[in-house]
């Protein structure tokens, strides 16, 4: 494939034999050091319609799509400087540079972002939120940045009205509210603060309150802003809340308004390997290594053996989060000791019928 005019030459296609399954496997268990020929049963289950398995260990990773017209495969390092590409308009973009939807994947970087503004001195982990005034100002004192962040701050899954809206706006079910009506459910559902209850409201509101706390517009445009200033920028993270460059094959996407904190982002493979890589020790990302999730807590509600940190589920030192939207699911994970990092994004949204868990339970078979 010839490189697009000022187009770094790193994207390689090429057709895989009979297998390509096994071909995929193959090329991440090279990059991250391990036989990973037994999952292929797993990889066929998660990715049924096709989509991509993205891995990065060190200066080695590989992005395989899987389904697509033109498989494509990555296997160089991200470049932290900016890189100005973008595809000419009449060019097909692979699904291997394409931004796709990261639902919940957008937690942990909603979980980056408050991390970095506590280190900025803008916010604090455990005061309540209400101490940063303004649009904040009446949220019951209980509600910390930590705990919207570790999802034990006493806020059901969704605002009330979500649960007809599901229904009536089905790829835009917040689409109907705005900040002020995110905060005021927080204000009229928060409860008896400690027990795990993963929430869509409460991340949101974090990422609100982020926003705020920058000095933006309390809103999903405000919160976008923020995290390109103190997360996505410095990174040169191709990561959005715009579908620009996003894989046609999994459209109409899911909108997350005003609770895009939550679920709204879209990113690239390539960008999400980078951004697991950011956190790890001795990184050499210009922001030094992002997030808080070595701090971890197990409060009641989560499965045995599992953690929560700020926007990360923990098992030891693996941290991951997978997310769904209406067409496409998605899963990232890393292992801090090996620095192995592992990204899935499958065409498909959650199924009504059977088994539901199948990326996540690939992320968890590779990497532990």
């Amino acid at each position: 494939m010839n490189a697009a005019p000022g187009r770094p030459d790193r994207y390689h296609a090429g057709m895989f034999g009979r297998d390509p399954h096994r071909a995929a496997l193959r090329g991440v268990g090279d990059v991250l050091g391990r036989d990973l020929s037994a999952l292929r049963p797993l990889l066929r289950a998660a990715l049924p319609r096709g989509g991509v398995i993205a891995a990065a260990r060190g200066q080695a990773r590989v992005v395989t799509a899987l389904g697509a017209p033109t498989p494509t495969v990555t296997t160089t390092p991200h470049d932290w400087t900016p890189d100005s590409w973008e595809p000419v308009p009449w060019e097909p973009v692979p699904w291997g540079l394409a931004r796709w939807e990261l639902a919940s994947v957008t937690k942990p970087f909603t979980g980056a972002l408050a991390a970095a503004l506590v280190a900025a001195g803008r916010l604090e982990w455990h005061a309540p939120l209400s101490a940063l005034g303004g649009p904040l100002r009446g949220v019951p004192r209980t509600v910390t940045a930590w705990r919207l962040a570790t999802h034990t701050a006493g806020l059901p899954a969704h605002p009330a009205r979500a649960t007809l809206t599901v229904l009536t706006r089905y790829h835009d079910p917040y689409g109907g509210m705005d900040a002020r009506a995110v905060l005021g459910s927080v204000r009229r559902w928060a409860g008896v603060p400690g027990r795990f209850v993963y929430s869509n409201l409460g991340m949101g509101a974090l990422a609100l309150a982020c926003a705020h706390a920058d000095g933006q517009e309390c809103s999903a445009d405000g919160y976008g802003r923020a995290l390109s200033r103190h997360v996505t920028g410095p990174l040169n993270l191709d990561v959005s809340l715009t579908a620009r460059r996003a894989a046609a094959a999994h459209a109409p996407h899911t909108g997350f308004g005003p609770l895009a904190g939550a679920g709204g982002l879209f990113a690239t493979p390539d960008a999400l390997l980078s951004f697991a890589q950011a956190h790890l020790p001795g990184t050499a990302a210009p922001t030094g290594p992002l997030g808080a999730w070595q701090d971890t807590v197990r409060p009641q509600g989560l499965p045995p053996g599992v953690q929560v940190s700020a926007g990360w589920l923990a098992r030891g030192p693996l941290r991951w989060h997978d997310g769904v939207a209406r067409h496409t699911r998605t899963g990232l994970a890393f292992d801090a000791p090996s620095g192995a990092v592992l990204a899935v994004l499958a065409r498909g949204g959650e199924p009504l019928l059977g088994r539901r868990a199948q990326v996540t339970r690939l992320l968890l078979r590779a990497l532990e």
